[in-house]
């Protein structure tokens, strides 16, 4: 199924890198990783430089399918809110969770520094703020919930948001750790980086069939041949109900835009910014001067009436994007994507329950931050190494 509508900015912006071959012979493996996106490319960078010998397959062209719509705002911020968050898991793990996409967004940083460019990796601010009064005194208590937590955020007012950003709201949260990248040249990258170390990857090539035979993954796919692997990793976003056989996520559509370079910073520090309102509009802008927005989002039915909805949706998205900032934008890009969107806003990293078979769904907002931190856990589960956190993303929770 396409998971895209429109014109995706980034791999127009960054061409075509590198290509991969479809898989022409049977290959054996210590972990097979099914997904070359954004996931799928971080998995493997880890797994590989663990010794571990690697297989990735993907049915598209690799970091074609969701990776290329993503506007990879990276957040430590959850899109459950951590006051939320707290009654419905525990205040320990809430925080734990929020805790561990906030490292992400440095581990993140230190990936893009090793590459050969920086993947217009930004750190930023993040700028939350409240779409109305009433979530004005929403905002109090999630300020007060993630300063017990030690996070530093500072609350703004009406006043100090409007001379600080320009921007007319009731109030808002800043925190200081947040980040941008560009997740295709990203993606990219690392798979081009984990072939210098004996991974191996190929693109569409479809596992049309996953079975396990005295402890080994057999996949079969499309093109005829197999691949033996010791563990195998889904990393294939909602398209994994295939290998599940039920539905973790409610499927929604989202909508964004890439501006024309503009002439001036649009708003002070250049922060990510989004709102309290769900579904949220958010913003961030990019290495060559433009602003990227998103929101809008609705229920998947199929491709042709997320099609059809796009010019509807970049409309109103220019025009909330203008009354926020008080001046309109020139679009030059406009897409949409289907993601998968949970109850409680967390991923789903770990095995399937009764199972050997290893998940990597990194669902949300929060998409890229907690694919990094599923690249940690599940390398360190495959090597026998005490992996606590998996707990908080339990397939079965």
């Amino acid at each position: 199924m396409d998971l895209r509508t429109g014109t995706p900015f980034w791999p127009l912006k960054s061409g075509l890198m590198y290509t991969y071959p479809p898989l022409t012979a049977d290959l054996e493996a210590d972990v097979l990783v099914i997904g070359a996106g954004i996931t799928g490319a971080l998995l493997v960078d880890a797994l590989s430089a663990a010794g571990l010998s690697v297989v990735a397959l993907d049915r598209r062209d690799a970091a074609f399918g969701s990776t290329s719509v993503s506007t990879a705002l990276l957040q430590y911020e959850i899109d459950t809110n951590l006051r939320d968050l707290i009654p419905m898991m525990g205040q320990d793990r809430a925080e734990r969770a929020y805790w561990l996409c906030h490292e992400a967004i440095d581990l993140i940083g230190r990936l893009c520094a090793e590459l050969p460019d920086d993947c217009g990796f930004q750190q930023r601010g993040s700028l939350y703020y409240a779409s109305s009064r009433s979530d004005a005194r929403m905002l109090r208590d999630e300020h007060a919930a993630r300063t017990r937590a030690g996070f530093e955020v500072e609350w703004l007012d009406s006043r100090d948001l409007k001379s600080r950003f320009g921007i007319s709201a009731p109030a808002a949260l800043l925190s200081r750790q947040g980040g941008e990248v560009d997740p295709y040249r990203l993606a990219q990258h690392l798979l081009q980086r984990t072939q210098a170390r004996g991974a191996r990857v190929f693109d569409r090539t479809e596992v049309r069939q996953l079975d396990e035979e005295r402890g080994v993954f057999v996949a079969h796919t499309d093109r005829g041949p197999k691949v033996r692997a010791r563990h195998t990793v889904v990393a294939s976003g909602y398209e994994a109900e295939q290998f599940l056989g039920r539905r973790l996520a409610s499927l929604k559509n989202s909508y964004a835009l890439a501006s024309e370079p503009l002439a001036h910073d649009p708003w002070p520090e250049g922060c990510l910014i989004w709102e309290t309102a769900r579904p949220y509009l958010y913003a961030r802008t990019t290495s060559d001067g433009r602003v990227v927005v998103g929101g809008e989002d609705d229920d998947f039915h199929s491709p042709a009436r997320r099609q059809r909805a796009l010019e509807r949706k970049k409309r109103r998205l220019e025009r909330k994007m203008g009354r926020l900032l008080g001046h309109e934008l020139e679009t030059a890009f406009a897409w949409a994507g289907t993601f998968g969107e949970t109850k409680d806003g967390l991923a789903y990293i770990g095995p399937q329950p009764g199972s050997r078979l290893l998940f990597a769904l990194g669902y949300g907002g929060n998409g890229i931050t907690y694919s990094v931190q599923a690249a940690r856990l599940l390398t360190a589960h495959i090597l026998g190494e005490p992996t606590p956190d998996l707990e908080l993303f339990r397939l079965d929770r």
